[in-house]
């Protein structure tokens, strides 16, 4: 291992190692009825067990002034792989949310579902709840391997099938090992003369910091795959999986007026047997773990340990581990990365339809009863239900008798299958931001919604009302809906104020660039509306709204991501 001495740790690398294996006191702070909040400690090792303390920041000012404590809850976020769920599954987390939570479900740009406003007090109960439903919430956050995403590709199910597997195969082999969770969560008893002291894949202190694995299948890159620390891009000849091209290095998060700080797309490496995905996950694994930046946690994800030493020298490392070498990668092509909305039949002959779910969010309101619609929907499903990386919903493996049942469900309820909406509004994503990321900046959710109707004018003026054009936002400049592969991304700077980054790949294999700074809505449309309008004159045969920009000289192509602040 890498070793740093103890004075070039960063203070979450000590907590870590001081934490009995993420136990900390965790349970201390849980029965401590004076507070609704944890032990400041405690924050960074309960994101292993796949939640956030979080305040609400719109009454954060109000509660200083009567100088009561900030307004402490609690996110929970669910490990499921791939994004698939049951309706049992979906009928149980629609429960949870109603009664412990918000009465909202949040579905991620990583395929799984949060829920939001749960207090110090129902914490343990809703964990153990969402255990009840056969998922788990163990390593959603912290310095561990993630949610594991993949395609859902619907119309190719033999593939998904296969992929899907991988996923979960996956998800489970990089699971933490520590019976923390178990014992803190669900009053599991330690067992007499076996103390913990090891983490076979992790060690005592885990990773520098968060890990992204995803899977695609050409040719759609709805996973985004290059915004991760690992991928790999499935290879299908003659209808079979024959392996995966594996690409390392992808990251998006950054930090304001800090440009060692950047994201980075990405590389392919070669190509890897079905047999070899999880040898190959785990030692891409270890290697960062032995090798990343456990000083500066800004600097600490795999993208800059591959920035720092070479693509080369990690191709070699990794392969000193394996025991192999990966074969040359194999080609394929990618031709978008957003969600096929509407019916379609799969390789089965069975149906699924994707929803289109505004920047995720699922609650009911006066004039869309959407939530219950889901859940009346639930009830009768005997498929699955699939959360997409873009933040929406395929009701899937629908079968030819149930599908009028479905149909008239979705009417009833208004649910969306995209009809109705301008492309610009159905490839668009927000993080959640204000009031409950602790790191917001700006708005995103709230806001991203009233912004796209006014760009809507813009297109509909230009004639372009159904061209897809990506656009995402974010609170602040960490990343989690990418935004800097979006071809339009807004990235919040403070409050009201964005930065406007324009010029990224329509399927996610180029960055953006920043184009203006810190300007507010009006400033956006000015900007915004001359160069869209220009578009609809000027561009080529088939041009993306990305690639016209760079044409034009709007911004500079981005080919590295050393390149992103140059």
């Amino acid at each position: 291992m890498n070793d740093q001495s103890k004075a070039q740790r960063s203070g979450v690398e000590i907590i870590k190692d001081n934490s009995d294996y993420l136990r900390g006191t965790i349970e201390q702070g849980l029965a401590d009825p004076i507070t609704g909040a944890i032990a400041e400690d405690d924050t960074a090792l309960l994101k292993f067990h796949g939640s956030y303390q979080q305040d609400d920041r719109d009454l954060r000012q109000e509660r200083r002034r009567q100088k009561l404590e900030p307004a402490y809850s609690f996110m929970i976020r669910v490990r499921m792989p791939a994004g698939v769920c049951t309706p049992e599954q979906w009928l149980d987390l629609d429960r949870v949310a109603n009664t412990h939570a918000n009465g909202s479900l949040r579905l991620t740009t990583r395929q799984t579902f949060q829920l939001h406003g749960i207090l110090k007090r129902n914490l343990k109960r809703t964990i153990r709840e969402i255990n009840d439903t056969l998922l788990d919430t163990i390593a959603a956050c912290g310095d561990v391997n993630r949610n594991v995403m993949c395609n859902p590709n619907p119309h190719q199910s033999a593939v998904h099938a296969a992929v899907y597997e991988h996923a979960k195969k996956i998800s489970e082999h990089l699971l933490p090992k520590t019976r923390a969770y178990h014992q803190i969560w669900l009053d599991e008893k330690p067992v007499a003369g076996t103390p913990e002291t090891d983490e076979p894949i992790y060690g005592k202190v885990y990773l520098p910091r968060k890990f992204k694995v995803v899977i695609a299948v050409p040719p759609s890159n709805d996973v985004d795959i290059y915004a991760h620390d690992l991928g790999f891009i499935a290879i299908v000849e003659n209808e079979k999986l024959t392996g995966f091209n594996v690409t390392v290095g992808g990251g998006m998060g950054m930090t304001h007026s800090e440009p060692e700080t950047y994201p980075r797309l990405a590389d392919v490496i070669g190509f890897c047997k079905p047999e070899q995905v999880i040898e190959v996950a785990e030692q891409v694994v270890t290697t960062q773990r032995d090798f990343g930046d456990r000083g500066n946690r800004k600097h600490a994800r795999l993208k800059y340990t591959i920035d720092d030493r070479g693509v080369e020298w990690f191709k070699r490392e990794l392969e000193s581990r394996l025991g192999f070498a990966l074969e040359p990668a194999k080609p394929y092509q990618f031709t978008d990365n957003g969600d096929r909305y509407g019916w379609v039949k799969g390789a089965d002959g069975k149906w699924h339809v994707t929803l289109f779910i505004e920047n995720g969010r699922i609650r009911d309101t006066k004039d869309y009863p959407m939530m219950t619609g889901l859940r009346e929907i639930a009830k009768i499903h005997e498929g699955d239900f699939r959360v997409t990386a873009n933040q929406n919903l395929i009701i899937a493996s629908i079968a030819e008798n149930q599908k009028s049942k479905i149909e008239r469900l979705i009417e009833k309820y208004k649910l969306n299958d995209g009809s109705g909406h301008s492309a610009l509004r159905l490839n668009s994503m927000a993080c959640v931001a204000f009031p409950t990321c602790g790191l917001a900046m700006a708005e995103s959710e709230r806001y991203l919604p009233g912004l796209i109707t006014k760009l809507e004018e813009v297109m509909l003026d230009a004639g372009l009302r159904d061209d897809a054009i990506t656009l995402r936002m974010t609170g602040c400049p960490n990343g989690c809906a990418r935004p800097y592969i979006a071809e339009i991304g807004f990235v919040g700077k403070s409050m009201g104020h964005y930065n406007l980054y324009l010029g990224a790949g329509f399927h996610g294999q180029r960055l953006n660039k920043l184009y203006r700074e810190g300007i507010t809505e009006d400033k956006i449309l000015a900007e915004l509306t001359p160069i869209i309008q220009r578009y609809a004159k000027e561009r080529e045969d088939g041009e993306h709204f990305g690639d016209f920009v760079i044409r034009k000289e709007y911004v500079k192509e981005v080919r590295v991501g050393r390149e992103f602040h140059g």
